[in-house]
């Protein structure tokens, strides 16, 4: 089975919990986020302001460019999908994180090894989910599964959709009276 992680950027909200999971599972140090949570735009939707927000991380690509980048093959593609960078053969020079067109490859201090999304590696091998994905998200906007279902997992939340949507804004909350 080959594995995605995806979010569903249209329903997302932007609390960051997230980046949030991430940093704390990867103890990853200051100014390094394996996941980035930003806003898009803003905007109007129905002449009411809205805003828009971009998850980004690795996408795991079919042929990830950042891989023979790296002069040390540090950064392999896995039978199971997951592009893995391994840390302790990184030299921290930088080659992958230019070569990788979505920005997802983070560096540290100079001489210091790249970090990107692995999915939470060490997780998957022990039958867990990224920590991600693992229901912190407030919006349950990032899915973790077989890359062939997980476009219908999100589809499959439609009573989530329709709330997120505006469609149960008819329920009102009373406090008092």
């Amino acid at each position: 089975m080959k594995f995605a992680l995806k979010v569903d950027d249209k329903h997302c909200w932007g609390c960051k919990a997230c980046e949030v999971a991430c940093k704390q599972e990867h103890r990853a140090p200051t100014g390094v986020k394996l996941i980035r949570v930003g806003e898009a735009r803003p905007g109007k939707t129905n002449s009411e302001p809205d805003s828009r927000f971009i998850v980004n991380l690795c996408r795991h690509c079919e042929e990830p460019p950042c891989a023979p980048a790296c002069p040390l093959r540090a950064i392999t593609k896995r039978d199971d999908g997951i592009i893995f960078l391994d840390r302790a053969r990184c030299t921290g020079c930088g080659t992958c994180a230019k070569a990788c067109p979505f920005g997802a490859v983070a560096m540290g201090g100079p001489g210091e090894p790249a970090w990107k999304c692995n999915m939470c590696l060490h997780r998957v091998e022990n039958g867990l989910i990224p920590s991600c994905a693992d229901n912190v998200c407030l919006a349950h906007c990032v899915y973790f599964g077989d890359a062939r279902h997980i476009d219908r997992m999100i589809e499959e939340k439609s009573w989530l959709k329709l709330r997120l949507e505006g469609g149960l804004a008819s329920m009102k909350i009373r406090v008092g009276d």
